[in-house]
């Protein structure tokens, strides 16, 4: 089989990796086309200031025993167990994330403590009607006092639309069963061998960045006869009689394909094949993506605040994340005294920060950072501004209805396979990215038939419990 993949990111990269392990066999000619300069998409790793970074703030964590498997078969022994310090901004204080009673009771107060437990048990009495929203999912399971402390304000500046317009499913994706009983029995346990995904309090880190495992995929595809094309973009996907057949490359080149992966953004996708109806079109072209905008800070000061990552709810900056490469693994920075921290900004095409100048990011990100008091003035040494487009796809209410028609249409199309955040328009995390591209490449190699579009929609049975310790795989016997 001749194969070409789209995207060179966890997903895709992760398809053509177990690809390219039959190449000479079964797979006659593998092709990896990627728009950009380097492969690992969001999860790549720059090097900024004699520094390594990530594009903000990537964990690894999975219970998957085939993902972690294949995981360390790429980290082998270069990897760091991390331990996790994270935590909410809001209203002057810092609150511990996930949740340590003493500190949220000492920074809400007790009378604010009080009155976000008797909205929570108002709920349990007559709670909301409607939990289609993420707004009334997250009220039904916290309170609203809670949802509108903790969930409302930085909900909102990453979407960009209310959060009584935001779909539940954002939050039964990635909060899934989490309530506030089971974060403060969270936050009692002594023991924690069950941990909601949301409050895993360690995780994996390779000694290279998030994206040294990604280029470590790339050097085996290439030492295994794959081909990885990269400023390479494509045009359209060639279909005939509902078969893939080959792809336009944006030079205008064409070449032919038997099987063909995709995890380019899937608006994309739709306008690039023929004869689509129209419905399918207009659906299509009602999906839209969150912008993502980094401002980097080079800080003249080794020991600012101690956490990996803080949530900013604080609504008089416009930053909703912001990352401290200093606390994540030494060989990151290395003998480099200074911190580089990341300010987060999410936006739309349209908006005016999307279309900010590099000095305006610079001087904005510098001034808030200020502002909320992490960091003074004349600590500032220098910053650095990446522009991420399409970065979160928006499950804005009611999402489904138009993107279901659009899952079927595409399951008609042989040997297509779409996968990836962008592709399968998911909130994924790297391991659903990951199992993605595994699975697309059973179902090529072996003729399975796994249900790509299923991944990450409840995605909590496993087939065998393991989860990566220092030492390698630790197996849950009683799984």
């Amino acid at each position: 089989m001749k194969i070409a993949v789209i995207g060179a990111g966890p997903a895709g990269l992760t398809a053509a990796y177990q690809l390219s392990k039959e190449i000479g066999k079964t797979v006659t000619q593998l092709d990896v086309y990627e728009s950009s300069n380097a492969v690992g998409g969001m999860c790549k790793s720059i090097s900024l200031w004699n520094q390594t970074v990530d594009l903000g703030p990537h964990r690894f964590f999975s219970k998957d025993k085939r993902i972690n498997e294949l995981w360390l078969e790429l980290a082998a022994d270069e990897y760091e167990i991390v331990n996790r310090t994270t935590r909410i901004f809001y209203n002057q204080h810092f609150f511990y994330y996930p949740i340590r009673i003493f500190n949220a009771l000492k920074g809400l107060g007790l009378l604010e403590a009080f009155r976000c437990l008797f909205s929570y048990l108002k709920q349990k009495i007559a709670p909301v009607k409607d939990c289609s929203t993420f707004e009334g999912w997250v009220t039904r399971r916290f309170g609203k006092r809670l949802f509108t402390i903790f969930f409302k304000t930085y909900s909102e500046k990453l979407w960009g639309i209310s959060c009584t317009e935001l779909d539940s499913d954002f939050a039964s994706q990635r909060i899934k069963r989490l309530s506030l009983i089971e974060a403060i029995r969270n936050a009692l346990q002594t023991k924690k061998k069950e941990q909601h995904a949301t409050l895993v309090e360690q995780f994996a880190y390779p000694i290279g960045g998030t994206g040294s495992v990604y280029e470590k995929m790339q050097g085996q595809i290439i030492k295994n006869g794959g081909n990885i094309h990269l400023q390479t973009g494509v045009k359209r996907v060639i279909a005939e009689n509902k078969i893939v057949v080959a792809l336009e490359l944006e030079d205008g080149s064409k070449r032919k394909y038997d099987q063909i992966i995709s995890s380019m953004p899937l608006p994309h996708l739709i306008e690039s094949l023929d004869s689509v109806p129209e419905n399918i079109k207009k659906n299509s072209g009602k999906l839209r993506f969150r912008n993502n905008i980094l401002v980097y800070l080079k800080v003249n000061n080794p020991s600012l605040f101690k956490n990996q990552w803080l949530y900013i709810h604080d609504k008089e900056v416009e930053t909703g994340r912001i990352t401290n490469f200093r606390n994540w693994i030494p060989q990151l920075y290395g003998t480099e005294k200074s911190s580089i921290l990341c300010m987060e900004y999410w936006c739309n095409f349209e908006d005016e920060l999307w279309n900010a100048d590099v000095e305006s990011l610079k001087n904005r990100a510098s001034q808030e950072i200020v502002k909320i008091g992490l960091v003074k003035k004349d600590e500032i040494m220098d910053a650095s501004v990446y522009r991420i487009p399409n970065c979160y796809p928006v499950y804005f209410k009611n999402y489904r209805e138009k993107l279901e028609p659009i899952q079927q249409f595409l399951k008609e199309i042989n040997c297509l396979h779409i996968i990836g955040r962008y592709g399968a328009y998911k909130y994924n995390n790297q391991d659903h990215s990951i199992l993605m591209g595994m699975l697309s490449a059973e179902n090529i190699l072996l003729n399975m038939n796994h249900n790509l579009w299923e991944i990450n929609t409840d995605y909590e049975t496993y087939q065998e419990s393991a989860t990566i310790s220092k030492t390698g795989l630790s197996v849950d016997v009683n799984k």
